[in-house]
Order: structure tokens, then sequence, then C-alpha cells
């Protein structure tokens, strides 16, 4: 975990793979406990500080959050979520399952949550309890069999090479990213639940840029961060 940002209004931290944003576990580390000891420390008060969620990463997703530090920025954050004005950019590595698939596109599908097995799926519109996802996709980067970077504008795209992807999250859907890029022949490097491609590291998935406004001053915020998942490292800093 890696502070980024604190004022009185809000925190901002980097997320490491492997780490729950909350766990109902006990005795389980999760970064809401972490953060609330944190905050504890510096505070020096008797009682629990307040740490309000706004959003979740998957426990083995990296990337950017934002926590409110009292109830007033958590409603003006939380309506930022609702009205889509907050904006949440990712970054994977996909496998394309065949050349046809688009290098950029929008998504819309109708996800079903499975709590007995903690997994979604994508389903008919007019499935009971289904919930609308959408995103915006755009292929950025490849890399061939011997691991050399290809560039789009001086040789074809290669079928079957890892590729990196940006994405523009407009829902927040239950482990949304993976089921839609899965559902569209793009499986994530790394997804032991949903892909079929190479599954030995970390899944190669992260909340790169977070943008939103300010919940007291309305400035806006933005701030972004490095993968550093193995499945990234190859792609060097882009």
């Amino acid at each position: 975990m890696r502070i980024l940002y604190e004022d009185q209004q809000i925190l901002v931290c980097y997320k490491e793979a492997g780490l729950p944003v909350q766990s109902a576990r006990i005795g389980t580390k999760d970064l809401v406990s972490i953060l609330k000891n944190y905050l504890w420390e510096q505070g020096g008060e008797s009682k629990e500080p307040y740490l309000g969620v706004i959003h979740r990463l998957d426990q083995p997703v990296e990337g950017i959050l934002v926590f409110a530090k009292n109830p007033g920025a958590a409603g003006k954050l939380s309506a930022q979520v609702n009205n889509g004005t907050m904006k949440k950019i990712y970054r994977a590595v996909i496998h394309r399952a065949h050349k046809d698939i688009p290098e950029e596109g929008h998504l819309t599908d109708y996800l079903l949550k499975d709590g007995k097995t903690n997994s979604s799926r994508v389903v008919p519109r007019e499935t009971r309890g289904a919930k609308r996802a959408e995103l915006d996709y755009r292929i950025v980067h490849q890399r061939d069999g011997e691991d050399k970077a290809l560039q789009p504008q001086d040789v074809l795209r290669q079928s079957g090479a890892p590729e990196l992807v940006q994405i523009h999250l407009l829902t927040g859907r239950h482990h949304q990213i993976r089921v839609q890029m899965a559902n569209a022949g793009m499986p994530l490097y790394g997804d032991r639940k949903y892909g079929e491609m190479d599954s030995e590291g970390s899944l190669a998935l992260c909340a790169v840029s977070l943008q939103f406004l300010h919940p007291k001053t309305g400035k806006k915020m933005e701030f972004s961060c490095e993968p550093q998942g193995e499945y990234f490292k190859r792609f060097g800093t882009y």
C-alpha cells in the first residue's frame, strides 16, 4: 500500500495485487484495516477513524483507489461514481482469440453474479437480476512471440501475441472487465477464473488512472500509476 495523496477530505492510495480492499474473514489483513490503523496513529484519537469506501478493486487487481475521510466527502464522491463523472482507466494484458476482433471498441453486456461461486457471467438482457455493464477498450501495444515490440504503424498485428489494452470502465460491476473481455474473445493473462491463457502469474489488470472532482473544492483531481505485475514488464513504461 502506498499513499499518493491525503488531506482532510480524502485519501488516495495505490493497492498492490493480492491485498483485499475489505475482508470479512477474521484475522485477514485488508486495505481498509491498514488505512484505519494509519489514520488512528496519525490522529491520536481514541475512537475509530472514519474511512468511507467509495469503490473497490478485486483482490488480484492492483491500482489506484480513493477513500473519503468524512461522511460528507463520501456522499459527494459516491454521487460522482453513480453519475459517471468519476473516470476510471485500466490497463490489461490480453490475448485476442482471433484477428477479426477489433483493436478498439465498446462492449455492452448484461452480467449476473453468482454469490456461491463468487463469479459473474454474461446473460440475456431479460435475465432476472442481470445488470448492464459497459466499457470502452483500445489496444495500445503488442509484442511478438520473441518478445519484440510491435508498433501498429509499422507492422501488421500478429494473431495470438500478448497485447496491452487500455480500458475505460463506464460501470462498476462484479468482475466486469475480466468477464466482458473474456466473453469478447480477449481473456486476460493470469486470470485463473475466466481466462484460458497462461495463469501462472498474477492477474494482468491494473487501475492506472483515476479522475474525480475534489468533494470540497470542486478541483479536478487526477492520479496515475505504472502497473507492477510481471506480465506488464515486457511492455516497459507505456
